[in-house]
C-alpha cells in the first residue's frame, strides 16, 4: 500500500508499511509460533510451514485486504470552526489531515467531507490544550468523531465533546447532517471532560431515534451500540467466528461460556439447538446489545437455535471463580482484552477438569503467558487471523484441549 501521508513523514501509524503485504503476514505467523513454542502441545504438525516448531497444527493464516479494510475511524479534530482537521495530531501538536487515509474504505472517507462542514456549521470548536504542567489551559469543545460503518453501509457518527454546552447546537443543526449524509443512521455525543489518555467518558447523549447500529456478519446480525467493542476489520472478525463455530461444533459442547462476550459475535456464532450458552461480558452497553440481538433472533424463525442463549453484564473471573458461580459448562470461550485472562482465571481454568477451551487473543505475548498458567490446557489447533495490517498487531485463535 503506497501512502503520501507516510512517505512525507506526517503519519507512521502503519509501522509496516515498508514491508511487502505477504512478509507481514509471514512474520506474524512466526512471531506467534515462537511465543507459543514453549507451551505444552495436544497434537503435531501436519504442514511444512513457518511455524513448524510449535508442535501443534496450524491451520493457513486468514489474510485481510491491504487497504480499506477499517470499518471505524478515530479521528482528532483540531484546527478552527472555520477550518477543521480530521485526522491526527503530529508531535508538535499539529492537525494532520487524514480524511483520505487509505485504510478507510471509500464510504467512510466520504463522510469526512459533510461532517467537516457540520463542525463549521454547529460552531464546534476543537478541542485544544496549550502550555503544560499546571500552567496547562484547555480550550474548545469537540475531541474526536468516531465514524463506524456497517456492513450494510450505514454510518455510526459518535461526538466526543469535553462538555454538554454544545448539544443543543448539534440538535438544532443535526438534521442537515441527515440530509447530506443519508447512510448516517446513529448519532450520539460522548462527554469527556478529562484531559486524559482515556477516549471516551461514562455519559453517552444519543441523538438519533435509532440507538443502534446493524452490523450483519453471515447469517447473524449483531447490534452495535455507541459505547460497545466490534472488531474493525469486518471481513476477517467474519472468518474468525466462522472457524470459532466449527471447532466449537466439532467439540459439541452442551453448555458453553463466553467470557469477556463484547457484543455476543462468539456467542452467538456457536449456538446451536441444543447448546446452553452464557455469555458474560462487564459493560452493561454491551450487554445490552447482546441480548436486543438475540430476542430478534428468535423472533425470526430461529427459536431453537437461540432458545438457550443468554447473556448478563459481571466481570469474567468473578463470575467464574466466586462462590455464587454456576454449574461447570463443558467449554469456554474467553476473548480478553489486551492484558489477557489473568492469573486468577487460568488457575481456575488448570484446575476446573473443563475440557476444552477456545481463546481468541489480540496480544501473543499475553496469550502465551496465560497459557503457561494452564498446562493441562494444551494447544491443538490454532489459526492467525490479519485483523490488522501494516501493523505488527493480529488476532490468533487457539483450541485448547485437555491433557
Amino acid at each position: 500500500m503506497q501512502c503520501l501521508h507516510y512517505d512525507a513523514g506526517r503519519c507512521h501509524s502503519c509501522t509496516l508499511l515498508e514491508i511487502d503485504y505477504p512478509t507481514q503476514v509471514l512474520d506474524k505467523e512466526r512471531h506467534v509460533a515462537t511465543l507459543l513454542d514453549s507451551v505444552p502441545t495436544g497434537s503435531t504438525v501436519e504442514e511444512a510451514d513457518p511455524t513448524a516448531g510449535s508442535g501443534l497444527t496450524w491451520l493457513p493464516a486468514v489474510s485481510s485486504l491491504e487497504s480499506g479494510f477499517r470499518n471505524k475511524a478515530k479521528m482528532v479534530v483540531s484546527g478552527t470552526v472555520a477550518e477543521p482537521v480530521l485526522g491526527i495530531l503530529d508531535r508538535a501538536g499539529h492537525g494532520v489531515d487524514l480524511t483520505d487515509c487509505g485504510l478507510y474504505p471509500d464510504a467512510l472517507q466520504a463522510s469526512f467531507v459533510p461532517l467537516a462542514a457540520f463542525v463549521t456549521q454547529a460552531g464546534l470548536e476543537p478541542y485544544e490544550v496549550s502550555g503544560r504542567g499546571k500552567r496547562a489551559q484547555q480550550r474548545g469543545e469537540l475531541k474526536y468523531l468516531l465514524v463506524t460503518l456497517s456492513p450494510d453501509g450505514e454510518l455510526m457518527v459518535r461526538f466526543v465533546l469535553r462538555s454538554q454546552e454544545s448539544i443543543a447546537r448539534i440538535r438544532k443543526h443535526l438534521p442537515s447532517l441527515l440530509a447530506e449524509l443519508p447512510a448516517l443512521a446513529v448519532a450520539s455525543a460522548n462527554i469527556q471532560p478529562k484531559h486524559a489518555a482515556v477516549l471516551e467518558g461514562d455519559l453517552e447523549i444519543p441523538l438519533t431515534e435509532r440507538t443502534t447500529l446493524p452490523m450483519r456478519i453471515d447469517d447473524i446480525t449483531l447490534d452495535l451500540r455507541p459505547q460497545s467493542f466490534f472488531q474493525t476489520n469486518t471481513a476477517v472478525a467474519t472468518e474468525l467466528y466462522r472457524q470459532a463455530r466449527t471447532w466449537v461444533d466439532e467439540v459439541g459442547p452442551s453448555t458453553l461460556w463466553d467470557l469477556y462476550c463484547g457484543v455476543g459475535g462468539f456467542a452467538l456464532h456457536c449456538a446451536a439447538p441444543g447448546r446452553a450458552v452464557t455469555g458474560i461480558e462487564i459493560s452493561a452497553e454491551a450487554i445490552a446489545a447482546a441480548s436486543g440481538t438475540v430476542e430478534k433472533l428468535r423472533d425470526d424463525d430461529a427459536v431453537e437455535r437461540f432458545r438457550d442463549v443468554t447473556f448478563a453484564a459481571g466481570d469474567a473471573t468473578e463470575f467464574a471463580v466466586g462462590p455464587a458461580a454456576p454449574e461447570l459448562p463443558e467449554m469456554v470461550i474467553v476473548n480478553p482484552p489486551r492484558r489477557g485472562i489473568g492469573p486468577d482465571l487460568a488457575q481456575w481454568l488448570e484446575t476446573s477438569g473443563i475440557e476444552h477451551v477456545l481463546y481468541s487473543s489480540c496480544n501473543a505475548t499475553t496469550l502465551a503467558k496465560d497459557l503457561a498458567a494452564m498446562p493441562s490446557l494444551r494447544p491443538v489447533r490454532a489459526r492467525l487471523l490479519d485483523m490488522f495490517p501494516q501493523t505488527s498487531h493480529y488476532e490468533v485463535l487457539v483450541l485448547l484441549g485437555r491433557a
